[in-house]
């Protein structure tokens, strides 16, 4: 194993990418991924620290020194063995994840230098580890349990926290049936997250996995019309877990916002996603065609729509955000990957009004123009209005990525399950059992939008109180 001593500190080892230019004109992965070399060396990197910040900092517990010795040995198995103790989809995760403000931001090593790149260790170990079977492939254990008949749980919502219910129970001999609305398993993983950021190949491999161990999705089952809480401990399910996410848009409720042209970000990448818009005509769903996008919002979700739109053909694309760039909450990297492939930000420029033709097709957006003030609750410095300073913006599409809420369907129709003051649904947070006896719940749907790893951090706190009550 790695040994802690001092050494001279290199250089955080580079990630491959697709050249800007070539990038924007496809959906292939920007991120190409470290070699075993480039691993090794940023592993190399590590301290090893006594008291090792950067698991305090990861939402699942990932030990994550553990994990780093056995990749500075070449242990590979051993590696991914640590990884998979907390984490069932770590080549997501070392995707998508924030671990900038996570575990890198914990990191000992960034304090002086650049921290370790923990995330890409993480992506690097799950796709190259070839596990032996499908137990080991999605869960933390080498070998399961065989399927008891008389245990059963189903969960709502196909996303990360149900899939990491789904892979816990599994493993240790309980059937999981998972009910999903659309028509694909997946969640935000499949729906929301562009294919040149998260593949579709990675997420299908861990969904294979799971239908290995015996888990069945049940696809077009929407929770609340389709099926209800009720149904379901009346077919004689034991426990149930919520995980349907948060999926619900929100507007701007400014004048024109109905015209064509103006969709939110959700529908949107759903189509594009989903929908497989972006291999036309393979798939019949045919994107709407535009030139100018102006993309509304500047969190993930809006970077993933504006390079979308640029992949999709638009020649201008524009993120309009009300604060400056050092205010924007997308994840640095995805900032700096939609500057490079020539997305233009467009800040303190708040949207007053949309505008059509006679056609009722958008061709333009008014702006206000802002200027920043005071901080706000979240610490970042709240945007307000110049007097008078205003500028019309042409765009003939305009995308709507400024947060979202709950569905209703399933909550209004289970009206003994609690929900706060937001609307989403109250769950302790050491068990997430919710105030109907044996009914959990995870995810976006309690916390409000938030990371996929959070996602599978309840999911995984849950599965442990529903598998310690059933078994």
């Amino acid at each position: 194993m790695a040994e802690n001593k001092k050494k001279t500190v290199c250089a955080r080892t580079p990630m491959p990418h697709q050249d800007p230019i070539q990038r924007g004109k496809n959906f292939d992965e920007v991120a190409l991924g470290y070699s075993r070399e480039q691993a090794l060396i940023e592993a190399g990197r590590c301290l090893q620290c006594k008291k090792p910040l950067c698991q305090e900092g990861c939402p699942v517990n990932i030990d994550i020194k553990g994990f780093i010795a056995h990749l500075v040995d070449d242990d590979l198995s051993g590696a991914y063995g640590i990884i998979r103790k907390t984490n069932s989809l770590p080549a997501v995760c070392g995707r998508v994840c924030p671990q900038e403000t996570q575990c890198e931001g914990k990191c000992i090593l960034g304090k002086k230098y650049e921290p370790v790149a923990i995330g890409r260790l993480e992506r690097y170990v799950a796709d190259t580890y070839a596990a032996e079977s499908a137990c080991e492939e999605v869960t933390d254990l080498s070998t399961c349990a065989l399927e008891r008949e008389d245990l059963k749980v189903a969960c709502i919502g196909a996303g990360p926290s149900s899939l990491t219910v789904a892979g816990y129970l599994a493993g240790r001999g309980i059937k999981v049936d998972v009910f999903e609305a659309l028509h694909e398993p997946g969640g935000v993983l499949i729906y929301g997250i562009p294919e040149f950021r998260l593949p579709k190949s990675v997420v299908g491999r861990e969904l294979d996995g799971l239908r290995e161990l015996g888990v069945t999705f049940r696809t077009n089952w929407v929770g609340g019309k389709t099926i209800t809480i009720q149904d379901l401990f009346e077919e004689g399910y034991n426990s149930i877990f919520i995980g349907v996410g948060a999926g619900l848009p929100r507007f701007l409720n400014v004048p024109g916002e109905n015209l064509v042209g103006v969709f939110s970000a959700n529908e949107y990448l759903t189509r594009v996603n989903l929908g497989r818009a972006y291999d036309f005509p393979n798939y019949d769903t045919p994107a709407y065609n535009a030139r100018r996008v102006a993309v509304l919002g500047a969190g993930n979700v809006a970077m993933d729509a504006a390079r979308t739109a640029l992949r999709m053909g638009a020649e201008e694309v524009s993120i309009v955000y009300r604060r400056s760039e050092d205010e924007m909450p997308a994840r640095r990297e995805e900032i700096e990957h939609a500057i490079e492939e020539g997305i233009q930000l467009r800040c303190l420029c708040g949207p007053v009004s949309f505008h059509g033709d006679n056609q009722g097709r958008l061709k333009a957006m008014t702006v206000q123009k802002m200027e920043l003030g005071e901080p706000d609750d979240s610490g970042r410095c709240s945007p307000v209005c110049i007097e008078g300073a205003t500028e019309q913006l042409p765009c003939d599409m305009a995308i709507i990525a400024v947060g979202t809420r709950p569905n209703p369907i399933l909550l209004e129709a289970t009206p003994d399950l609690a929900l706060n003051k937001w609307g989403y649904i109250e769950a302790d947070a050491e068990t997430g059992e919710t105030s109907i006896p044996n009914v959990f719940a995870g995810g976006d749907i309690v916390t409000g939008a938030a990371t996929v790893i959070s996602a599978m951090g309840a999911g995984r706190r849950a599965a442990k109180i529903i598998a310690s009550r059933l078994l």
